[in-house]
């Protein structure tokens, strides 16, 4: 059986680009995730939906997990965009080319309301390339939904399981079922929006994109020390840009227009179809990040 994941931190990287061609920006991204490696990120997750996977090529997506994998050693969870399990596979074999011993785990996608099509499409993952398997439960990119005690019941139809990434609103709701009923470690993701209501439900931490991943590991690491008022201490000062960033449509563009004004990457381009970012945002983003703590800025 995989290892399960290691509870903390697990951020979701996003893909630089450079260029009115929106070409990958290899030394953005190496100098992205050094920065998750030295804040204390327990790990990085590659080709998510923050990572814009679904509008990469194969060989882009290549580039992406080189790129991320030479420049640091945090061990790597690699999504996976389609659903069908023909194309899954090829996704995941190629995450288990390329990183290697440093693949943590393959995010796959629930892709029936079905349980036992849930497990069946699950176990043929780990079956053809050895993976660990991190179920994730997302209908807002899937379109598909399933019930919690369908979940719980395709979960434990798969040995593999190395985690659960619950983002099926009411996702407290949702964590606290998961956590009682499995023996894996159930992350958050949704931009860290619930991120302490998460944890007090039981997660193991966040797996998620955020501009400011400084916030969620500030939070995380106190609710260990302290609990519920530690980590609401640590986390207030972000929650004003985790909900500006949590935006529909345009939270894409937001989160990378942060990243870049961080020094953090050279330009925050996104591909279509996603949605620019308003200029009449921007003056508020500003104020967003001049009010973070002085040592993130």
């Amino acid at each position: 059986m995989s290892a399960q994941l290691a509870p903390g931190v697990w951020g979701v990287v996003p893909t630089p680009f450079l260029g009115s061609a929106l070409e990958v920006d290899e030394p953005s991204l190496a100098r992205l995730v050094k920065h998750y490696e030295r804040i204390g990120a327990t790990g990085l997750t590659v080709l998510g939906v923050f990572g814009e996977a679904a509008r990469l090529s194969t060989e882009e997506r290549r580039t992406v997990l080189e790129a991320v994998a030479d420049a640091v050693d945090l061990p790597l969870v690699v999504g996976v965009t389609a659903l069908a399990t023909a194309p899954v596979l090829e996704e995941a074999r190629l995450a288990r080319e390329v990183a290697g011993d440093r693949l943590a785990g393959v995010m796959v996608q629930i892709n029936s309301h079905d349980p036992q099509v849930v497990a069946t499409h699950l176990n043929a993952v780990h079956d053809a390339t050895g993976a660990g398997i991190v179920v994730q439960d997302y209908p807002e990119t899937s379109r598909v939904t399933i019930r919690t005690s369908d979940l719980v019941r395709a979960v434990r139809a798969v040995p593999s399981t190395v985690a659960v990434k619950a983002e099926a609103p009411p996702t407290p709701a949702t964590v606290a079922l998961l956590t009682t009923e499995l023996d894996v470690p159930v992350f958050g993701g949704l931009g860290g929006l619930g991120l302490l209501d998460e944890l007090a439900a039981g997660a193991a931490g966040a797996m998620t994109g955020f501009s400011c991943p400084e916030g969620l590991i500030a939070c995380v690491e106190a609710w260990r020390s302290g609990g519920y008022e530690a980590a609401r201490e640590a986390y207030l000062p972000y929650l004003p840009l985790v909900n500006f960033e949590a935006q529909a449509r345009i939270g894409l563009a937001l989160r990378k227009e942060a990243v870049r004004r961080r020094g953090l990457i050279m330009e925050s381009g996104v591909r279509p179809p996603a949605a620019q970012l308003p200029e009449a945002l921007v003056p508020q983003l500003e104020r967003h990040l001049a009010a973070l703590p002085k040592e993130v800025r």
